[in-house]
């Protein structure tokens, strides 16, 4: 009887708890949506209104596709690509907005989005509305935005980080050698360099020319036009960047990288004169979020025919549960499969920006996408950063294939890799294992035993076997066989331009053209898009996670993490993807970055 009390009390002091906690979830989503609701209609956009942009944090594909702050009850909605995009096109024709302060000395963003990004603002000036740039000190990435803008200003202790691109891989073999580790790399293509981190310490040559033939053409487009917008000559912008002018404020200022040197209060007051407005008088700026919420993305539902836009962003994994941003085949197997049955639904534009993962996820996606072509529904593919490997595979049926001109693509090879502990635990803990077999393949897969000669061969067989699928999917898909296909695939990394050249993409172009090709592929004069995967504010992600004790202490483990790691969480998370998928790889050179 006692014990039975003893529950009875538990039992209730849990559901006290568990009921004070949604209690006070409750009363913080009501003051939340509250406050959110003074605040929108405290939103002031009038005549002489100033569009700030600062572009703080990470920007998605999507808005709110990437895990948010699970403890910031009045986190807005982060805006993906095309949101802002859309934003700005529409604050084009406000006559309410005379012009844009962007103050962005960091853009954490790709080389394609932010080419994405940059026509939209030129787009913004050429109507005649000023854009008038500002910040303490200029990243490269930053730079590029900033040198569309009419006036580009800077501290007078600023720099302007303009030197020319390079990537940098970080390689872990020696750590392992320390470690005892060793690690099992099987892999088909001899560019693809995934596995060289963990296989030798420096890029093989195979590498170093794959990486610089693909961050010349960018860096051509970054150099192109950087010299259109400022008025300066391409030799010229080379020579300002081999000697790195910009280190020096007064040097950027004299190769004409800025215009002029400010602090904030000084260009508030140059904005007020541009717009007629007196020192005294307030001006007034609406930042990008509080503009979408109030004047923002419209859509026309009297129309009733429409396109999906299946955002695919991330790296691929199999199942279906996982971080926003990542893409899970049993969650977009399901969403596939509604919009296949959705009568309203006339073709799927596939926007892709993913380095690739899971073969096992990449082919059950594939195989969806296959059946919504199989119902009459045509696909067409818009790229994004990069579409490589697994990013690559989940696109080459498409009826058409859209790369922005700064896309990565390619990286059509295989690989799988296995660490081995047997030593690790040897030699440093002291700790052995013994195993009986009833086969000879019994303990076959064990981190604590190496691979027999048989074993490696089994798992070398089955890469090659997956590579040559592969190479036979991408070869039907863009009808060439597969002698051509294995000769531009061998894990080997493309340039968007040098990709449409030897036909692995159709065109260059964003996703407005992968829209009007769809469209037209479809037989539709008016339409509308509906956007895939559904996303969830950060307040929404929480109750998620509250009501389900699994995906808390994930998303809590995952924010101390990204906290605590900062700019090395990147790694982090390419790691946590190998654990997480089952099998072999389609995935891209590990952490790819062109600075």
């Amino acid at each position: 009887m006692n014990q039975f009390f003893k529950f009875l009390f538990a039992s209730c002091l849990g559901t006290a708890l568990a009921l004070g906690l949604l209690l006070f979830i409750g009363i913080g989503w009501i003051a939340s949506m509250a406050g959110s609701a003074s605040k929108k209609e405290k939103v002031n956009i009038s005549a002489n209104t100033v569009l700030e942009l600062d572009f703080k944090k990470s920007i998605p594909e999507k808005t709110n596709n990437l895990p948010m702050d699970p403890f910031d009850f009045n986190q807005k909605d982060v805006l993906g690509l095309s949101d802002i995009v859309s934003t700005i096109q529409r604050a084009k024709e406000d006559p309410d907005i005379k012009g844009i302060y962007l103050n962005a000395p960091i853009v954490m963003i790709g080389k394609a989005s932010s080419a994405t990004l940059r026509n939209a603002l030129a787009d913004f000036r050429s109507s005649g509305k000023f854009i008038v740039s500002y910040a303490t000190y200029y990243t490269q990435g930053a730079y590029y935005l900033a040198s569309v803008a009419d006036s580009v200003m800077m501290s007078p202790q600023g720099v302007v980080d303009f030197r020319g691109y390079s990537s940098t891989i970080t390689y872990y073999k020696g750590l392992l050698d320390k470690l005892d580790v060793q690690m099992r790399i099987f892999y088909c293509g001899k560019y693809k360099s995934a596995t060289e981190p963990f296989r030798a310490d420096k890029m093989s040559e195979e590498n170093r020319l794959q990486i610089r033939e693909y961050i010349t053409p960018l860096y051509d487009i970054f150099i192109k036009d950087v010299a259109q917008s400022r008025n300066i000559a391409e030799t010229e912008l080379r020579q300002i960047a081999e000697r790195y002018d910009g280190f020096s404020a007064e040097k950027a200022r004299q190769s004409r990288l800025i215009d002029r040197f400010a602090y904030e209060d000084e260009v508030f007051s140059m904005i007020k004169t541009r717009i007629g407005l007196s020192e005294k008088e307030k001006l007034n700026r609406v930042s990008l979020e509080d503009y979408f919420e109030a004047r923002g993305k419209k859509t026309n539902f009297s129309v009733k025919d429409k396109i999906a836009v299946v955002y695919a962003e991330g790296e691929i994994h199999d199942g279906e549960e996982g971080d926003p941003g990542t893409i899970l085949d049993g969650k977009y197997i399901k969403m596939l499969r509604k919009i296949r049955k959705d009568p309203s639904i006339k073709a799927i534009v596939l926007r892709v920006n993913s380095p690739g993962g899971s073969s096992l996820a990449s082919d059950n996606i594939l195989r969806e996408l296959d059946l919504c072509r199989q119902a009459g529904k045509p696909v067409v593919v818009s790229m994004g950063d990069v579409a490589a490997s697994g990013g690559y595979y989940i696109a080459c049926h498409a009826d058409s294939i859209f790369a922005e001109p700064a896309t990565i693509t390619g990286s059509i090879g295989v690989f799988g890799m296995i660490p081995i502990l047997e030593k690790t635990m040897r030699n440093k803990l002291g700790i052995t294992f013994d195993t009986v077999r009833t086969q000879k393949f019994s303990a076959f897969g064990s981190a604590v035993y190496d691979f027999s000669p048989e074993e490696s061969q089994l798992i070398q067989n089955r890469v090659d076997w997956i590579y040559q699928d592969f190479i036979g999917k991408v070869a039907v898909g863009r009808k060439r066989s597969t002698e051509q296909i294995n000769e531009i695939a061998q894990g080997r990394v493309w340039s968007a331009a040098k990709a449409k050249e030897i036909g692995l993409v159709d065109d260059l172009g964003g996703l407005d053209r992968a829209l009007a090709a769809a469209a037209k592929l479809a037989n539709l004069e008016k339409y509308r898009t509906t956007e895939y995967p559904q996303t969830k504010t950060g307040l929404e992600q929480f109750l998620d996670q509250i009501m389900d004790k699994k995906e808390r202490d994930d998303s809590v483990k995952a924010w101390a993490i990204r906290q605590e790691l900062g700019d090395f969480y990147p790694i982090y998370k390419t790691v946590q993807g190998f654990r997480q998928n089952n099998g072999i790889l389609f995935r891209m050179p590990y952490e790819l970055s062109v600075n």
